[in-house]
């Protein structure tokens, strides 16, 4: 390996500039005192009715104005926030980044204050119709009824606002999109396309639709009595994960061009793994061999063994069944060396923000690495001696950490992880 090139002789990819709001707060500072704290920002709906619904709690990111505007806008907000602190950290122009953007981000649909205004706009035109549906869009045109449930908007809207270069990239891979946003954009460093990109996650589509469809699957938590304590990773009570919002940014640049103008080098992404799981819409494949290979992959990628990993940012849902696979996948993986690898899951305090998730826990990775402090695992009172994973019990901890693996293994059978390590000396 040269100074500026890795095991695989590619530019190094390093991390410049970071963002991240979630319902902890806005801002990496506020973020993570709240994080490493164990304080939880899941709380009781109170954007829309939840009278009838099985779960009425989540992560919702209700300071905002736009919480109130529906899911395009809300993510737009959100992603805008995060992208902001991310650039101004790396020292970049906000207004003319000069790079691609990747963002990942929710399949935004027509929010119902949307629809039942185009319903009244065609009611007394005859029976409904396509073509009445597109007659009431393009004369209610200044309401922007088409073009935010386009699902390029946001995106586009995104790199108007940070002068990105190029077409923006959108993806949506479930609960692994954010963390696929960011292994595009080192794959674009990695390639020789560009010397620096925007990777941007974001979901703000909590809604009662979407929690009825969550509910269906039986995916979400029915705490009800105590939201709080709802999310519980790898616990014996686990019910089921807790809905979230916010977003996550990483300015990455090749090492050569950061240094060459004198950034701040925060951290590397050195590895990147991904594998399709075909087993089930929902449900992993029952012996982890996506995860495995997945986790596997990361490692390969960035060139390390399994005894150079300090810690894991699990996906850690709260789910029974993915709770079980990851740890599958991990000990598979690892082996004897699990029980020396402190693995935590920030969802028990943030919840699970779908496709901003893998970017959030990025960000929350890397600030580990910086701080040395392991975020915790809380809701840990009721260990499943199933899955005996040192998760971090309820308090954070102190611990020289050089790299960090974090996992997102999403429904549709999307995962990724990602590796992140300390500056090179």
């Amino acid at each position: 390996m040269t100074k500026y090139l890795d095991h695989l002789g590619r530019p190094l990819v390093a991390i410049t500039g970071a963002g991240v709001v979630s319902s902890l707060g806005q801002g990496k500072q506020d973020n993570w005192n709240a994080l490493t704290s164990g304080k939880s920002g899941i709380h009781a709906i109170n954007r829309f009715p939840t009278d009838n619904l099985k779960t009425r709690f989540a992560g919702t990111v209700d300071f905002l104005t736009e919480s109130e505007m529906g899911a395009s806008a809300l993510s737009q907000a959100l992603a805008r926030i995060a992208g902001e602190e991310a650039i101004a950290q790396s020292g970049l122009s906000v207004s003319d980044f000069g790079g691609p953007m990747f963002l990942a981000a929710p399949p935004v649909e027509l929010d119902w204050k949307s629809r039942f205004a185009l319903d009244a706009s065609v009611k007394d035109k005859g029976p409904a119709s396509y073509q009445l549906l597109l007659e009431a869009c393009r004369k209610q045109r200044q309401q922007d009824f088409f073009s935010t449930t386009q699902f390029g908007y946001i995106a586009e809207q995104l790199a108007n606002h940070f002068g990105t270069r190029g077409l923006p990239v959108t993806l949506s891979t479930a609960c692994a999109s954010g963390a696929t946003a960011i292994q595009l954009g080192a794959e674009a460093i990695r390639r020789g396309e560009s010397d620096r990109v925007l990777a941007i996650g974001t979901d703000g589509s909590v809604s009662a639709e979407a929690l009825i469809r969550f509910s269906l699957l039986s995916a979400l938590s029915t705490h009800n009595d105590a939201p709080e304590k709802a999310s519980r990773p790898f616990s014996k009570d686990r019910d089921g994960f807790a809905m979230a919002e916010g977003s996550g940014a990483l300015v990455m640049e090749s090492l050569e061009s950061a240094l060459a103008r004198g950034a701040k080098i925060l951290g590397l992404l050195a590895g990147c793994g991904e594998k399709a799981d075909d087993f089930h819409r929902t449900r992993s494949k029952p012996d982890a061999s996506p995860a495995i290979g997945t986790v596997s992959g990361a490692l390969a990628d960035a060139g390390l063994t399994i005894d150079q990993i300090s810690y894991i940012n699990a996906h850690g849902t709260s789910t029974p069944e993915n709770d079980k696979m990851e740890y599958l996948a991990l000990s598979t993986v690892f082996g004897d060396r699990m029980e020396n690898i402190p693995v935590s899951s920030n969802k028990s305090m943030i919840g699970h923000a779908l496709t901003a998730a893998g970017a959030i826990e990025a960000v929350f990775s890397l600030l580990t690495i910086q701080t040395g402090t392991l975020p915790p695992t809380i809701n840990y009172d009721n260990p499943d001696p199933s899955i005996p994973l040192d998760v971090v019990p309820n308090v954070k901890r102190e611990s020289k950490v050089t790299s960090v693996l974090s996992n997102s293994f999403g429904f549709g059978g999307q995962n990724t992880s990602l590796i992140l390590t300390a500056e090179p000396k």
